[in-house]
């Protein structure tokens, strides 16, 4: 199993930037892994953000942040980013990382077997 701890989330501006980090501890995260980013906010569902192949680094967004929010490997072991730029209202939410066996339905939560504790971001207005 795979422990995941997010951090990053705070109070932001409108049009501002965040970088989220996940740091994986635990089970190495292999190069069959995928990694993922999630968000929920009140009342709503988890929403997919964004996912990562680990070995290969290919990527997926969501059409919500395609052109805003970036993720990326780090140099760090085990380590994965999400950049957030020109934040908006809309984005405030808890965020979530995640981790799955197989860079497949990486829309779909329900692949993900690990999940961190979740990093609150607010955007103000």
């Amino acid at each position: 199993q795979v422990q995941l701890v997010e951090s990053g989330g705070q109070l932001v501006q409108a049009g501002g930037s965040l970088r989220l980090s996940c740091a994986a501890s635990g089970r190495t995260v292999s190069r069959d892994y995928a990694m993922g980013w999630f968000r929920q906010a009140p009342g709503k569902e988890r929403e997919f953000l964004s996912a990562l192949n680990w070995s290969g680094g290919n990527t997926y967004y969501a059409d919500s942040v395609k052109g805003r929010f970036t993720i990326s490997r780090g140099n760090a072991k085990n380590t994965v980013y999400l950049q957030m730029n020109s934040l908006k209202p809309e984005d405030t939410a808890i965020y979530y990382c995640a981790a799955a066996l197989g860079f497949y339905n990486t829309h779909d939560p329900r692949h993900f077997r690990s999940w961190g504790q979740g990093t609150q971001v607010t955007v103000s207005s």
